[in-house]
């Protein structure tokens, strides 16, 4: 079975935050592969079960808040008895990103990222697979108040494509390897703010 991790924060003051374009991802997975499935509370989150292709996927909404999105995760892992490195999958939102860009990794830095740093704490690796979205970079606006803030029109028209790319990268990743979704649908990016070090 695989994991699929879609970061944000619960409660409708945070619906449509750029810190929250992990939920949405997942929203479009389980429509698309888990449609009529009832979403349950479990691992201190809501999961859905869902079959991409034949492959068993458990769609996974942490509602810890994101930086205790660890505490979610570690107990699916365990109660599973999954490998991070081959079975896990995180969605996450990047300020190092224009709006737009996707990149997948199969592991590494959390980057500053508190839901990815929570998660490498409590499984105790970042050898896990993590899809990145680009949220663009907050420039003068405190990094905080951006990732919790909403999407200027231009940059939500920038974000569409991302997001109907990310949501075939993940199913891509569960079914046919992350190799093989990373030469899909990885991007070269087109300025020089492509990093790893991110935000609060």
């Amino acid at each position: 079975m695989k994991l699929i991790v879609g970061l944000g924060n619960p409660g409708p003051e945070y619906t449509d935050t750029r810190h929250n374009v992990g939920f949405v991802v997942l929203d479009r997975l389980a429509r698309r592969w888990a449609p009529g499935e009832v979403a349950r509370s479990k691992f201190r989150g809501v999961v859905i079960d869902a079959r991409i292709d034949q492959e068993r996927v458990l769609l996974l909404k942490p509602v810890t808040y994101m930086n205790r999105s660890g505490e979610s995760v570690s107990e699916a892992v365990r109660f599973y008895k999954l490998d991070p490195e081959e079975s896990v999958l995180v969605i996450v939102d990047e300020v190092a990103l224009e709006c737009g860009m996707i990149r997948l990794r199969p592991g590494g830095s959390a980057g500053g990222h508190n839901g990815l740093g929570d998660i490498e704490q409590k499984l105790g690796t970042d050898q896990y697979a993590r899809l990145r979205i680009g949220i663009d970079a907050p420039g003068r606006i405190p990094g905080k108040d951006y990732v919790l803030g909403r999407f200027r029109p231009e940059q939500i028209e920038a974000l569409e494509p991302a997001l109907e790319d990310a949501t075939e990268a993940a199913a891509t990743w569960a079914t046919r390897g992350c190799t093989e979704a990373m030469n899909r649908f990885n991007r070269r990016q087109s300025s020089s703010n492509d990093r790893e070090d991110s935000h609060v």
